[in-house]
């Protein structure tokens, strides 16, 4: 069963109020600067659209309005949220073909608080289309302006697995990039490739694009080898690696089958309470850059 299944609002208002919002540093008084988040990682299945929609909903559940730009062709951030394909009557290509503003685009997600601009198989072309297209590397930035994102505190995109034009446009649009970075043996050399992308980035597009964090995905305990990626990550990149570690979950990885982040299909897993937990973590950062 789907979030669109189900009969109203009010049984996913009360399951986001059941998280314990608690553990997240709570918000006061809102950043009135939106604060736009590339989720990065050109290798699959490290966790990137995990992350995007569980951090956005846990983001929301505190209070802050969210928005995501699904930026992947594959569309999972879109399906995670009950989005169904037949409900994607404008996307993520439309904006960046500049056929629809994000208004246009931009679907209210059954969770208060969190809108999305879904994505369709559409965008798996776009990378061919912009390339003769005037500020093919702004297209995203272009729309993402003050004005279509006043009522935003957070956008977060979700970028496909790869570092072609699409991911440039979302590292152009960006203020920070948010890493996910599975604890397995190759994950540093893919870091290694992906901070040198985002260098270039900022060299070339972006010059005030930094690193808003590291967050190491899918750790198992049961496993020397996750301790050791964790130690070496840590060891290589310092605070900018998260405290907060995401655990391997069987109920995270059942979420999407139900459309509904793992916030909202069990928010006591310990996966779900790492992610409210790297939400606190993130807003506290924020907090200190903002100071």
């Amino acid at each position: 069963m789907t979030i669109t299944d189900q009969n109203s609002d009010t049984a996913i208002s009360e399951e986001t109020s059941a998280i314990d919002s608690s553990r997240v540093v709570p918000l006061i008084t809102p950043d009135p600067a939106t604060r736009i988040l590339a989720v990065v990682n050109q290798k699959g299945g490290v966790g990137k659209t995990t992350t995007t929609i569980n951090l956005a909903t846990a983001l929301a559940a505190v209070g802050c309005k969210v928005l995501i730009v699904d930026l992947d062709p594959q569309g999972n951030a879109s399906t995670g949220l009950g989005v169904n394909r037949a409900q994607r009557e404008l996307s993520s290509y439309d904006v960046l073909a500049g056929s629809a503003s994000v208004q246009q685009a931009c679907f209210t997600s059954n969770i208060p608080g969190l809108d999305i601009i879904p994505s369709t198989q559409d965008l798996s072309g776009a990378e061919l289309e912009l390339v003769d297209i005037d500020r093919r590397s702004y297209r995203l930035k272009d729309a993402l302006t003050s004005e279509t994102l006043r009522d935003y505190q957070y956008v977060l995109i979700d970028c496909p697995p790869s570092l072609g034009l699409l991911t440039l446009n979302a590292l152009t649009a960006a203020h920070s990039v948010l890493v996910p970075l599975q604890c397995e043996f190759f994950a540093l050399e893919g870091l290694s490739q992906l901070l040198r992308t985002i260098e270039r980035v900022s060299a070339a597009f972006n010059p005030t694009l930094d690193i808003q964090g590291i967050v190491l995905t899918m750790f198992d305990k049961r496993n020397n080898l996750s301790g050791q990626v964790a130690n070496d990550v840590r060891g290589y990149l310092g605070d900018k690696v998260y405290e907060t570690v995401i655990p391997r979950n069987v109920r995270v990885s059942e979420a999407p089958s139900h459309g509904k982040p793992a916030l909202l299909y069990d928010h006591q897993c310990a996966g779900s309470r790492a992610y409210i937990q790297l939400a606190g973590e993130m807003l506290k950062r924020e907090r200190q850059r903002a100071a």
